[in-house]
């Protein structure tokens, strides 16, 4: 493999290295967590020391605010019209333009213990695509830790539907394999290498002509999705150079949802949407697509670490020096909101699973400690890029907080003297202010949740009083950025900052 000369191309945690490099790669883990805390407590002793600047930097802040809720609104409004043109879009017709027929799409499946109705969907919508399934290779990724029912469940599933593609294989992940870590990556990093021995080189199938996706369990593809990848895949100047991202959609049980989950769903919809329209700073998230070759010279996805989604496109930036990319499709999959057998079990799901995307965190030293070992990647790129996660990671952690929590510190903490001043008075009343012309961005992402809505379950009741509470549910925004977004931000940076690395938690999937 191309890029296995690298000692630092694969590592996980800085408990991997020795020497000078460990002491650098500790130091790194550690920036990003000395960032979001610095900040939130140099607020705080500002506003008992320093009330007076305490007070300027705070509506300081609310203004950035203002203007980045205004610049990303922007940018949802965009592509929310770009994903509505791209679904109406004939790709069929548009790929006939091209010759398309040498390519093959591996559709790489891992599940756990997911249930019968979750798996089967996912594997009847590549087959109701408007793509020929006989040009597809289904993987469905087993784990051996999840025990024989689910090595059952997925012969299940090849017995009805191994006729409809061009191969359908099922792997058994190995459990407790020394230097791995259980989880998705893991699992796909060993399917795909038992589909490229049993399949790709038995069947003589070129690596550069296939494309894998990488997709979670519940991911359910809409009819057109493998034309809009594939017609991507052959106008981009060079594919194998390029990661390709759709657009999340937490749809498959929307209906079903409780409030919270749906807000908390659609927030991170909404994000990668605002990501689509700035490619410079977007990395593949959950589901995503890749060339097997590319995926081959860097031996997959990482097989010792939690975020693997995002880390394959590190992994792809750091072994062609800069020059790799996403490319955004700006169409959907869809996958399920967190849901569970009853409320309190499934706000414990969110805050789980929002802890686990955001121990992406991890890629921030990954990246660093990259850089700087690597000479040929341009400086400018490196600031760029280097600038752009370690800002959205304490963006993530940290602004929530100032903007609902802290924002009256100086009053509380200032004093008499501070309290005395027209600033104390004003203060709270020009925060608020700001804060309320800010929420009108709520509105514009009230709208566009309605409107990707899927039809309602045949037997569903009262689908209009459903959707006034989806319009009405949007004013839990405060509370699901801070409890969801910030703080297990805050704790996985935590985390990582003292060395009490995570494991991967697989999200549990429920259907009503």
């Amino acid at each position: 493999m191309q890029y296995s000369k690298s000692p630092y191309f694969h590592v996980g945690r800085a408990s991997e290295l020795t020497g000078s490099d460990r002491i650098l790669y500790r130091a790194l883990e550690i920036l990003p967590g000395l960032l979001s805390w610095g900040t939130l407590l140099g607020v705080i002793v500002l506003s008992i020391f320093k009330p007076f600047y305490a007070a300027y930097f705070i509506i300081a802040f609310d203004l950035y605010w203002l203007f980045k809720t205004i610049y990303l609104s922007v940018h949802l409004r965009h592509n929310w019209k770009r994903v509505k043109h791209n679904m109406k879009l004939d790709w069929r017709s548009m790929l006939s333009k091209f010759k398309y027929e040498h390519l093959t799409h591996m559709i790489i499946l891992p599940f756990y213990k997911e249930g019968l109705e979750v798996i089967e969907q996912s594997i009847l919508s590549l087959v109701q695509s408007d793509y020929s399934p006989k040009k597809m290779i289904v993987v469905l990724a087993g784990e051996e830790r999840a025990g024989l029912g689910a090595h059952e469940l997925a012969l299940q599933m090849k017995d009805k539907y191994a006729n409809a593609f061009g191969h359908f294989l099922i792997t058994t992940h190995p459990k407790d394999v020394p230097g791995e870590m259980a989880g998705k990556g893991s699992n796909i990093s060993y399917a795909a290498e038992v589909a490229r021995k049993e399949i790709l080189d038995v069947n003589k199938i070129s690596y550069k002509d296939t494309i894998v996706s990488a997709f979670d369990i519940d991911t359910v593809v809409y009819p057109k999705y493998f034309s809009c990848l594939t017609w991507h895949f052959l106008t981009v100047p060079n594919p194998h150079k390029a990661s390709f991202q759709p657009v999340p959609f937490y749809n498959n049980n929307i209906w079903q949802s409780p409030a919270v989950s749906r807000v908390v769903s659609m927030s991170s919809t909404f994000w990668q949407m605002v990501q689509q329209e700035r490619p410079e700073k977007l990395a593949t998230f959950s589901s995503h697509s890749i060339s097997f070759q590319s995926l081959y010279e860097v031996g997959y996805w990482q097989k010792n670490m939690v975020s693997e989604d995002s880390r394959i496109y590190w992994n792809m930036l750091m072994a062609n020096n800069g020059d790799y990319f996403v490319v955004p499709i700006s169409y959907p999959v869809s996958m399920d909101a967190n849901l569970a057998k009853n409320f309190w079990q499934t706000l414990k799901n969110i805050y789980k699973q929002n802890r686990r995307w955001t121990w992406g965190v991890e890629n921030v030293p990954y990246i660093l400690f990259n850089f700087i070992k690597n000479k040929e990647i341009p400086l400018k790129r490196k600031v760029r890029t280097a600038f752009i996660q370690i800002e959205g990671f304490w963006s993530l952690a940290t602004n929530p907080i100032m903007i609902f929590l802290l924002g009256w510190l100086p009053v509380i903490l200032g004093g008499k003297r501070f309290n005395a001043t027209i600033l104390s008075y004003n203060l709270p009343v020009l925060t608020r202010d700001l804060m309320i012309v800010s929420m009108f961005g709520i509105v514009l992402s009230a709208m566009i949740s309605l409107s990707f809505l899927p039809p309602p379950p045949a037997n569903y009741k009262r689908v209009w009083l459903t959707k006034t509470f989806m319009l009405l549910q949007w004013a839990l925004i405060p509370l699901t950025i801070t409890i969801f977004g910030a703080i297990p931000g805050l704790e996985a940076q935590t985390r990582l900052m003292f060395g009490r690395y995570m494991g991967f938690w697989v999200t549990p999937k429920y259907r009503k």
